[in-house]
């Protein structure tokens, strides 16, 4: 089944630029303008764990492959100021990887290293969570928020399609202008994981 890009997201195809955001300040770099906006290297700097001219050459590393830009000018013109090209990315594997083909071996392996990164880096999200958010939350937020961890067993087509529909539901509220979101919003994060099982541990299906 093929998937729509629904939340807008900069699609990676090229294994170099997956390499190249496989990198915890670049990775940080990229999270940190996607929430809060255009930021210089300065700015920036603290937030990443990097120095202001360590953080400008991964800023410029990261626009040779298209996912940061310029942004407009702030009040102090001499400084550059940069800003992700879309409110995510995403990226995967080929789709019938050929064992033989050069190119499509080193796509799946830095879609691997990228994927790694990735899980790296959101690894102890809930952890500090729970351990500083959670306990300032009024009831209401405190009440929905929290972990679900559900095994279901499809096919690869109906993963698909599951990962459609959760994005049909996001879409209208990851793409709408802020001046129509309720004035009562707050950040939220969403982590979806999506592990499929290997081969070897459908001997025991359960329902």
């Amino acid at each position: 089944m093929e998937t729509g890009n629904r939340l807008g997201d900069v699609e990676i195809t090229d294994p170099k630029a997956m390499r190249a955001l496989a990198h915890p300040v670049r990775l940080a770099i990229l999270e940190r303008l996607q929430r809060h906006g255009p930021a210089t290297a300065t700015h920036l700097a603290p937030h990443v764990g990097a120095t202001p001219s360590v953080t400008s050459w991964h800023l410029r590393h990261l626009a040779s492959f298209g996912l940061v830009r310029d942004a407009e000018p702030g009040p102090d013109r001499r400084q550059r100021r940069w800003e992700a090209v879309a409110r995510g990315f995403r990226f995967e594997t080929p789709a019938d990887p050929d064992p033989g083909d050069p190119d499509d071996e080193e796509a799946t392996s830095a879609a691997r290293v990228l994927a790694r990164e990735m899980f790296l880096r959101s690894g102890d999200l809930p952890d500090r969570w729970a351990a500083e958010v959670e306990p300032t939350l009024e009831p209401e937020w405190r009440r929905l928020a929290g972990l679900a961890n559900t095994r279901v067993v499809v096919s690869a087509d109906e993963l698909a399609a599951i990962e459609d529909e959760i994005e049909r539901v996001l879409a209208p509220y990851v793409t709408r202008d802020e001046a129509a979101r309720p004035a009562d919003a707050r950040s939220v994060r969403l982590l979806r994981y999506v592990l499929p099982e290997g081969a070897e541990e459908q001997t025991g299906k359960a329902s």
